[in-house]
């Protein structure tokens, strides 16, 4: 039965099952209300004390409650309802269907509308302020509405995405968009928005753009294309016309390399594109395959018995202390080289098994001159079930007790509903922040549980880094026990469930205080080691971390003998003394040797060094310029490090060949 029910007597019904809100959708509505009224009835039940609870319509009650508020409408405001006598289970069924089957308006039809509302005389801040959205929005609807008939078209059928649709509309010129439109739409693959926006936006190409350089000026001319050189343009400068014509013939030349090198390679497929990278779209359903470095061949082998000899050589060079400086720069200089050489000699392509190889792929991708080059990252497809028919999948109820009933789909069909169920899935984890993070933890956490059986339901990954060095483990740092003590007092008792789910289930269960200590290990575990000094040993963001924590390092690490003294030179340990006893200190030791320099600089920087009490804190607060956390941005007269000079130390700034190769 249909009645008027003030507003104030509605009441939010336990049974409606919609949990989360869209804070922007719920400022639409509530504008809409504002505009235009209650355009679609409440759905209640009669309940305690003459209230009546909202079991579909939750968010317009609100909405409208919102509006009382500001005092647009009355508490009493008699609202049309359609009130119910069914069940409560009934009630419930009613607001799922409610919420369930609804279908959001295709952006072809939305932008058709707000162009009919401005074409009978609103702007489009009307538009946006009675619909409750924002003049940017509005804008962007009405240009697709001047896309040319052909694309729009496209887009109100499905054809073509919204993404796509707003690429079309980055030229306001409709021929344009009609050839690119024509041109995509007859083209080797499925087009993407970026090389649809390039396509329309491009009016001419620059003879030194890397599609120009993968076709070559000869084969562009052969095929009708035009160039444009004005006086002081060489090849580079030039003006290539036909942009569409450029794309499909560097499309093609693509698509024959990449079927070249799947022959070449063994491969079952290589997916081209003209982009630098490999775009999500274009691996989105692919499982990376592992892969390794390629072994090292017997003359790397030799080669890298060289390049130790040879860094052991100018090593001892730079630890003697009677060695010139040009003897030195020129050390270091060799060492550096020996260094690229090593990272050359690591950089091997990946290798993967030979079983795997016949049913993997790879994607080509187009470098920045122009060179076709093969990303080191094999792909495979998720296999069907072999026991699987090829025309169809035999689906079968799996509800415990009940009667199994078998139902065959097309494969097609279940990976588009595998696809929908994801996102419904994906929203509703989405709109639960709670259990977002419950989930990310867990996957990380249980990375290491080794279940061979289960296939991984989500894409989050964190490896744990090996570090510079293989096995190296500082066992008797502070911080290592500290770390290793934090990690055996982890609640793990949620590994005892046999499969991820229960597991995951038995993690849900635990305290709020253990899970975010397992959230704290796995995002710490997940740390490169740097140091705060130039090149590929430094990680600014690090610094900066440390610096936003404010980590003293003296209190987790002091240098002592064997992790420090011992592997510089000795001017290196005088500076030191120097930075906290200026050289009244230094020079006590100037005529020591090195082996009881390090013994005794150890003392002096470990507090047990009988000296003055000034000094000994200098001494207990410092550390290598290495080991500290520097803000992003340093105070001017800090201290920066010099990478490149001496009194760093061999080991501080190089690495053998063998641990480079490693």
């Amino acid at each position: 039965m249909i009645k008027s029910i003030p507003l104030n007597k509605l009441v939010q019904s336990p049974r409606n099952v919609r949990r989360h809100n869209d804070p922007a959708a719920d400022a639409e509505l509530k504008a809409s209300i504002a505009a235009r009224g209650l355009l679609q009835n409440l759905i209640v039940r009669p309940a305690a004390k003459g209230k009546f609870e909202v079991e579909a319509g939750e968010r317009r009650r609100r909405a409208m409650l919102a509006l009382a508020d500001e005092k647009l409408l009355a508490r009493n405001y008699e609202v049309t309802c359609l009130v119910l006598e069914d069940s409560a289970e009934a009630a419930v069924e009613t607001s799922l269907a409610e919420n369930f089957h609804r279908l959001a308006m295709n952006p072809a039809d939305e932008a058709q509308a707000f162009a009919a509302l401005v074409s009978g005389g609103a702007t489009v801040e009307d538009v946006a302020r009675r619909f409750g959205l924002t003049v940017r929005f509005v804008e962007g609807r009405l240009r697709l509405a001047t896309l040319a008939p052909v694309v729009f078209e496209a887009l109100a059928s499905g054809e073509i995405t919204l993404d796509i649709a707003k690429a079309f509309g980055a030229t306001s010129d409709q021929d344009i968009q009609t050839r690119v439109f024509e041109q995509v739409s007859s083209g080797y693959y499925a087009p993407n928005p970026d090389s649809v926006r390039r396509m329309v936006l491009s009016g001419t190409v620059r003879g030194g753009d890397p599609r120009a350089r993968l076709v070559g000026r000869d084969a562009y001319v052969a095929a009708g294309g035009r160039i444009e050189r004005e006086l002081f343009d060489n090849d580079d400068s030039e003006s290539w016309v036909d942009v569409a014509l450029l794309e499909s013939l560097a499309a093609a030349k693509m698509e024959e390399q990449a079927k070249a090198l799947a022959a070449e390679q063994g491969l079952a497929w290589v997916k081209p594109t003209l982009d630098p990278y490999a775009s999500h779209d274009l691996v989105e359903g692919l499982v990376r395959l592992p892969a390794e470095p390629a072994p090292l061949s017997e003359a790397e082998v030799a080669r890298l018995d060289e390049l130790d000899a040879a860094y052991d050589e100018h090593a001892a060079i730079l630890e003697d202390e009677d060695s010139d400086k040009d003897a030195m720069a020129a050390a270091e200089a060799a060492i550096e080289a020996i260094e690229r050489e090593c990272q050359e000699i690591r950089a091997r392509p990946p290798v993967i098994a030979p079983e795997l190889k016949a049913e993997a792929g790879m994607v080509l991708v187009l470098s920045r001159d122009g060179t076709p080059v093969l990303q080191p990252v094999f792909y495979g497809e998720r296999q069907a079930d072999p026991t699987e028919a090829n025309s169809g999948i035999e689906v079968v109820s799996g509800e415990e007790g009940s009667e199994k009933r078998r139902t065959t789909l097309s494969k097609r069909l279940v990976d588009e509903l595998a696809m929908q169920r994801r996102d419904v899935l994906a929203l509703h984890v989405a709109s639960d922040p709670g259990l977002a993070l419950d989930l990310m933890v867990f996957t990380l956490a249980d990375a290491d549980t080794h279940d061979w059986r289960a296939r991984p339901s989500t894409s989050l990954r964190a490896p744990v880094p090996a570090g510079p060095i293989m096995g190296f483990e500082a066992k008797d740092a502070p911080a290592s026990s500290a770390l290793a003590e934090l990690r055996s007092g982890l609640d793990e008792i949620w590994r005892a469930g046999d499969d991820a789910m229960s597991r995951f289930d038995l993690f849900r269960a635990l305290p709020d205080d253990s899970r975010a200590a397992w959230l704290g290990y796995v995002v710490a575990r997940s740390l490169e080691a740097s140091l705060n000094m130039s090149g590929e040993r430094q990680l600014p963001f690090q610094d900066h971390l440390g610096s936003l924590i404010g980590i003293d390092m003296a209190q987790w690490w002091r240098p002592t003998a064997a992790n420090y003294f011992d592997r510089v030179s000795k001017q290196v340990i005088l500076d030191a003394l120097t930075d906290v006893g200026g050289l009244e200190l230094s020079s006590r030791f100037a005529s020591v040797k090195k082996g009881d320099l390090a013994m005794s600089a150890e003392r002096v920087f470990a507090g047990t060094y009988i000296t003055e009490v000034e000094v000994r804190e200098k001494a207990l607060a410092w550390v290598p310029e290495v080991m500290r956390f520097y803000s992003a941005t340093p105070d001017a007269g800090e201290a920066e490090i010099d990478s490149a000079g001496a009194e760093q130390g061999v080991d501080d700034e190089h690495q053998s060949p063998r641990e480079l190769a490693a």
